[in-house]
């Protein structure tokens, strides 16, 4: 499988256009980066409080069915991957007040990639932030869902098989 290519001018592709330049790469790499799933998604896209992030999900999971409707695998995945990022962010935020998980900026060579690259992580908050912690899980349940699908599991090998064969 390919890496995710950071090297691409995500500005000014569209990748509905060219899904071969597309790859699934690790986690939630290229979320906020691929056009125009990064435009039509992220709109979708809250996490403060349980009741944005049910309404969150379930309008992630609505564009989730409408992209695999259109045999889009490349939109499907996008919103898998923000319902993953909806996971994750709850989370940092359930355990580090203010969502800053690492100390430091990220060097100029990692931007847009996931990981600590080399920074020390944060200890995490005496308490746990209940609400941030009840609103990941409504983003867990949605991503396992969505991870699942039999459709989306077949576009992803084709997809695969197709495009990301080294």
């Amino acid at each position: 499988m390919r890496p995710f290519d950071y090297s691409l001018d995500y500005e000014h592709l569209d990748l509905r256009e060219h899904p071969e330049l597309y790859s699934v790469g690790r986690g939630e790499q290229g979320v906020l980066k691929v056009q125009p799933y990064k435009s039509e998604l992220l709109p979708l896209w809250q996490f403060a409080t349980v009741e944005k992030a049910r309404a969150s999900a379930a309008a992630l999971e609505e564009a989730f069915a409408r992209y695999l409707a259109g045999d889009d695998f490349v939109g499907a995945d996008m919103a898998r991957k923000f319902l993953q990022m909806g996971y994750t962010r709850a989370r940092r935020y359930a355990n580090h007040r203010g969502g800053r998980k690492y100390d430091g900026p990220v060097p100029a060579d990692a931007k847009g990639r996931s990981g600590a690259h080399g920074r020390a992580e944060l200890p995490r908050g005496e308490q746990v932030d209940e609400e941030k912690a009840a609103a990941a899980q409504v983003f867990k349940q949605a991503w396992d869902r969505v991870a699942a699908d039999e459709v989306y599991q077949r576009l992803k090998r084709a997809h695969r098989d197709r495009y990301e064969r080294e």
